[in-house]
């Protein structure tokens, strides 16, 4: 009997309400049932009461079971799988009374006051840049060429144009970065 279900005997003493054999099963069975849960509802509280309707049912199915079905871990998983189930589509279902509340989705106005300057700055540190190193980062970074392009744009080899762009953007980030310092202290 218990080679073809290896909770049939658990379930038959649990049947008879031995509180060993409850203690014994739950052991057994609650991390799954929980971890299924909790996967098909993204939710840890909720999961925790999908169990406890999961295992009050196995108790009250435990004297009504006749092995040589399907094993009784199949039937707690289908149970489970139905339980969670009913959770979502009640989530699904619940209405209310009026549209929630959506929060603007354009950045306020430090924020955009706070790009502004950091657009200016980088507009300044480029500007300032040797003519053929500027053109090289405004080809690449801000028309989008690729290098080959670009070097062709300009005349010059793509060895050429990497050097100009390594030059530039080393520059860059040493006309940036004491601003960003300075920025962090205000």
């Amino acid at each position: 009997m218990s080679a073809i279900d290896p909770d049939a005997a658990l379930i038959q003493r649990i049947a008879q309400g031995d509180g060993a054999a409850v203690r014994l099963f739950m052991a057994a069975k609650l991390p799954r049932t929980l971890a299924l849960a909790a996967r098909i509802l993204g939710d840890r509280g909720e999961a925790e009461d999908i169990a406890q309707e999961t295992f009050l049912r196995t108790w009250k199915q435990a004297g009504r079971w006749r092995p040589g079905g399907a094993r009784f871990d199949t039937w707690m998983h289908t149970v489970t799988l139905n339980l969670c189930r009913d959770r979502l589509r009640r989530r699904r279902e619940t209405a209310t009374d009026r549209v929630p509340e959506q929060a603007d989705p354009s950045p306020g106005a430090e924020a955009v006051l706070d790009e502004r300057r950091r657009q200016s700055r980088v507009a300044a540190a480029i500007a300032a840049l040797p003519e053929r190193q500027r053109e090289a980062i405004v080809l690449v970074h801000y028309q989008d060429l690729g290098n080959i392009e670009a070097a062709a744009m300009l005349e010059i080899s793509v060895e050429a144009l990497e050097g100009l762009l390594g030059r530039g953007r080393r520059a860059l980030r040493q006309a940036l970065a004491p601003q960003e310092v300075s920025d962090e202290r205000t």
